[in-house]
């Protein structure tokens, strides 16, 4: 492992502070008593306080230092006095240790008394410092110069979604994100809780993938010998409960689904489903714009958010309009009784990428998803979906050609998806059949596997039900004004991070040779340039191979060596 200079010098102060007798690792339990908030929020001058955390900036000066000290809830300054500290002959503690031994970002103790600074500032008097834990890397520290300007800032996407816990400590904002977020839940799970409901857990590993359209990972139980899917939707098994007896059930479940990701998705996903038996689609509009209020308050105090340049209001009600009218408004064509055959033409007239494997469900998705959706900023509920669009849903009361289906869309993106379930055992399996024969024409999403248990437990009896499902990622992004979900995420899906290559002198050599021509030369060029022992340029070629840095193409009786990207 190579280290920098700043990790070299470092672990070389680890070594003094154990050479001094001081364990940089201690695992005594340190008595905190208050945070730096509680301190500020409830300041009495003189009182005894207790803090931990780190340290984030020193000011030195001789015998008596300032130093401002991080800790959960946010930051406050210390004065620390060699001579206090240090009551007795031996100043050790203070002009080796907190002067020289003492990096930002280490964690600290302090024992002190409140005061006030002459510039007014609250701060704690040191009387006891110990040294809790020694970092070993220097943190990426942001700095402010004296006109307010910021430089070298930890803002690189990658870097902090990678190494979130260092995000975290010097992007404070960033906490403000995921506390948030633990809000949303909570403000959830007290409205369910509130109304009666009952919060369960259901199976992450499935023998069918069922409850929604998407592929699922696959694993594998050895002891059983049967394949397992993670995940995709928990829908059926809190139907299997509704079955059971249950009247209202909901979970805040984890979703894998082994599709893209971009800037709303995420290969694994929190969801929250309930279902309310003796309930429909009409009953759970209300319900949810009641229940987005009510979160919205609970988290920013307000119903008002702001996404990018939209302000919006999740104040009830919110507008309904059906599928049917929204695709009419923005593309002028009635989906009414159209053919399969109809609406692919149509999706094709309309610059729309669709193909043959896509039934009349999908295309009407795809229609509605790149010449409507976006169009929606305010919350809006659109309704009534075609029943191809909708397997699991339960025909429409008025419209055989329908279901009692709505999404809730804001700022053009879909955050909650809700049925009038469908209890026919007959028609369900009608529904599993049709899906069957979309996934053997091609259709990779279709589920073309029947859920013989499901069937089972519908044969049994379910009584009317209404069920909802929010993505909770994507609502918290809302919420937060983020514009990104691996920004609500505190751990999203990354690509495999890049291994440095460590070249050797000649590889090296190479290198800058083809780099110096464009990224290619003639072999035997190369071979003459590089001025190698046979030995030395077998390694060194063989290395870049290895290394997957080079290739070799033929032109003619020519080799040509190029330099990868």
């Amino acid at each position: 492992m190579q280290l920098s200079e700043q990790e070299i010098i470092r672990r070389e102060k680890l070594n003094t502070l154990r050479g001094l007798g001081i364990n940089p690792y201690p695992a005594d339990l340190f008595p905190v008593d208050a945070t730096s908030k509680q301190v500020k929020e409830n300041y009495e001058e003189g009182k005894k306080v207790v803090l931990a955390g780190r340290v984030m900036s020193t000011r030195i000066q001789g015998k008596a230092s300032f130093a401002e000290l991080q800790d959960s809830e946010g930051r406050i300054q210390i004065y620390v006095n060699r001579d206090e500290i240090c009551p007795d002959e031996d100043k050790t503690l203070y002009n080796e240790v907190f002067k020289k031994l003492l990096d930002l970002g280490d964690f600290i103790g302090i024992e002190g008394t409140l005061f006030t600074t002459q510039v007014g500032e609250k701060s704690v008097r040191v009387t006891n410092l110990t040294l809790l834990s020694k970092t070993l890397r220097p943190l990426p520290l942001p700095k402010t110069d004296t006109e307010g300007n910021i430089h070298d800032a930890f803002v690189d996407p990658e870097l902090r979604y990678r190494m979130r816990y260092v995000d975290l400590v010097v992007n404070p904002k960033v906490k403000e994100v995921f506390v948030k977020r633990t809000k949303l839940f909570t403000a959830m799970r007290n409205f369910f809780n509130t109304a009666g409901y009952l919060e369960v857990e259901t199976p992450i590993l499935q023998a069918i993938p069922g409850g929604a359209a998407a592929r699922p990972f696959i694993s594998h139980h050895n002891a059983l010998d049967i394949p397992l899917y993670m995940r995709i939707a928990n829908e059926l098994y809190l139907k299997r409960l509704i079955v059971g007896g249950f009247d209202g059930v909901y979970e805040f479940s984890k979703n894998f689904r082994n599709e893209g990701m971009d800037r709303t998705h995420n290969p694994e996903f929190t969801a929250m489903e309930i279902y309310v038996a003796y309930k429909d689609y009409n009953w759970m509009m209300e319900f949810t714009e009641n229940l987005l209020e009510h979160c919205a308050n609970e988290v920013n105090g307000t119903t008002d958010a702001t996404f990018g340049e939209h302000k919006v209001s999740f104040k009830a009600p919110y507008a309904r309009v059906t599928m049917t009218d929204a695709i009419k408004n923005f593309t002028g064509f009635d989906i009414t009784g159209k053919s399969e055959k109809e609406l692919f033409d149509a999706a094709r007239s309309m610059g729309i990428a669709v193909d043959e494997t896509m039934g009349k469900g999908k295309l009407i998705d795809e229609i509605f998803g790149e010449k409507c959706e976006g169009n929606f900023i305010q919350p809006t509920f659109i309704t009534d979906y075609p029943k191809e669009m909708s397997p699991l849903c339960k025909e429409h009361r008025d419209n055989p050609e329908l279901t009692e289906r709505f999404e809730l869309m804001v700022c053009g993106k879909e955050i909650a998806n809700a049925y009038s379930e469908l209890n026919d055992p007959i028609d369900q399996r009608a529904r599993f059949e049709n899906q069957m024969a979309l996934a053997a024409k091609g259709d990779d999403e279709a589920n073309g596997i029947i859920d013989e248990d499901f069937l089972r437990a519908l044969e049994y009896g379910m009584p009317p039900t209404s069920g909802l499902g929010i993505g909770m990622d994507r609502l918290i992004m809302f919420l937060t004004n983020n514009q990104s979900i691996q920004e609500v995420l505190f751990f999203p899906q990354m690509r495999p991070e890049k291994k440095q290559v460590e070249l050797s002198e000649e590889e090296k050599m190479i290198v800058d040779l083809l780099a110096k021509n464009e990224n290619a030369m003639d072999l035997a060029e190369l071979k003459t340039k590089a001025d190698l022992s046979g030995k030395k340029w077998d390694a060194a070629m063989k290395g870049l191979a290895k290394h997957n840095m080079t290739s070799v193409r033929v032109e003619g009786e020519s080799k040509i060596v190029e330099l990868k990207s």
